[in-house]
């Protein structure tokens, strides 16, 4: 039996093999874990599909693989005591051979085609061969990844993505290959090796910004009486093992004006020419870690009060920055916030992290004078920078949109933070349930 590396999550093609935890000869048990791949969101721990005996391991730590490529060979009928024939070992040399170390028909990676001695076509279904005829795909230039080089449907959707990333890059015209420059020879340097973190959110950030028209609204926020909250209940958030940061009050003041603005919880689907509007609110969170941004995501953020979400938040940023995140935990945002604040700067333009169609960004605040009912006085401005989807939301309606934040910014009530109706309200919750 061949193990593969199997479909992990929307989006997620490729990682690079952080640890193997088997060794050839070795016995497994079915669903135990033999090896540990970093992807672009998250370390994904591969399982064994059967119990038996590790034969051959064709990946090493380190290296970069993709989706549906052969990871180790396993021998079934070792647990029953057999050895592998003679013939067995052969066709297992053999399926080595053949499989792919990576997707290579990519635009701008190696020139991949298919060539038969025979004269026949590349080997597939004859819907795979219908699909690519209906889309004006040439199947000799789609490298197959399972055995003898039989092309899959997501050998064709992994075909038509890299397609799609070497129009973006190229502007339409023919993609060149990159440049590699000599810098040693203006001075010393250093090299180090880009992750697989690093490499898909430039990549994703690149394509997000190549191909939506993005709009960002600035504005600030006065939020003085929120910070006096803030400091006079921190201490008994403190005591229930919570931390009452500016990221989790963001969190209630941007559920409540999502809901009156659904278009900024939704998702533009460009196939069907369908914007679908999402009736949760699953709130993305960046995180700086030292592998780079991730957006791990809470969900149901408006059924939570401010000690859940805060609770919660700090456990999220936590286990991401450890790289313990999940897979499942970085994926159905419909909105993300991304903090700036505790690290310094003001306004910044955020790009949208797709398929949603709108970010937060927020500055560090400072005191400012300001003018309230006729009189100068000295407040603490929060800045909010709104990017949206132009083909989704006009002007208008972030205007719109940033006005009712600023206002529940600066209207956020004292009750949101008083522990005792949380308490109540939980205890209520429990015994319904």
């Amino acid at each position: 039996m061949q193990i593969k590396i199997p479909f992990l999550a929307e989006g997620v093609e490729s990682g690079t093999v952080v640890s193997i935890l088997v060794r050839e000869g070795e016995r497994v048990k079915k669903d135990q874990t033999i090896l540990e791949l970093e992807t672009n969101k998250a370390t994904a721990p591969i399982p064994a599909p059967a119990s038996g005996t590790i034969t051959k391991v064709h990946v090493k730590e380190g290296e970069e693989i993709a989706v549906g490529q052969v990871i180790m060979t396993l021998s079934e009928s070792s647990v029953a005591g057999k050895t592998p024939t003679e013939k067995e070992t052969r066709v297992e040399k053999a399926v080595s051979r053949e499989k792919p170390t990576a997707y290579e028909g990519r635009v701008g990676g190696s020139d991949f085609r298919y060539e038969s001695k025979s004269g026949l076509p590349p080997p597939a279904s004859p819907s795979i061969r219908k699909m690519a005829r209906d889309l004006g795909i040439d199947l000799t230039k789609v490298r197959g990844t399972e055995r003898g080089g039989r092309i899959t449907v997501q050998d064709l959707k992994s075909y038509l993505a890299n397609l799609q990333a070497g129009i973006w890059r190229a502007g339409g015209r023919k993609v060149s290959a990159p440049l590699s420059i000599d810098f040693s020879k203006w001075g010393p340097i250093n090299r180090e090796p880009v992750s697989t973190v690093r490499r898909t959110i430039g990549q994703k950030m690149y394509e997000a910004w190549s191909t939506i028209p993005h709009v960002t609204q600035f504005d600030e926020a006065d939020i003085t009486s929120l910070l006096a909250f803030r400091k006079r209940y921190a201490s008994d958030y403190e005591r229930r093992g919570a931390r009452l940061t500016l990221t989790g009050i963001a969190l209630k003041a941007v559920v409540s004006v999502l809901k009156k603005h659904p278009k900024f919880n939704a998702s533009l689907d460009e196939l069907k020419r369908e914007l679908i509007c999402k009736n949760y609110y699953h709130l993305g969170v960046a995180v700086d870690t030292e592998h780079g941004l991730l957006v791990p995501v809470i969900r149901d953020v408006d059924q939570k009060n401010l000690l859940e979400l805060s609770i919660e938040l700090s456990e999220l940023a936590e286990k991401t920055r450890a790289r313990k995140i999940s897979l499942e935990e970085v994926q159905g945002a419909t909105f993300t916030i991304s903090n700036l604040g505790s690290i310094g700067g003001a306004h910044f333009t955020p790009i949208i992290n797709q398929p949603e169609v709108a970010i937060l960004g927020l500055g560090r605040g400072s005191e400012k004078p300001v003018v309230r009912e006729g009189k100068v006085k000295q407040g603490a401005m929060l800045p909010l920078c709104l990017s949206y989807d132009h083909r989704v939301i006009d002007g208008a309606e972030g205007a719109r949109f940033i006005q009712d934040l600023v206002h529940a910014f600066e209207h956020f009530e004292e009750k949101n933070f008083v522990l005792d109706r949380m308490v109540k309200k939980a205890s209520l919750r429990k015994e319904k349930q």
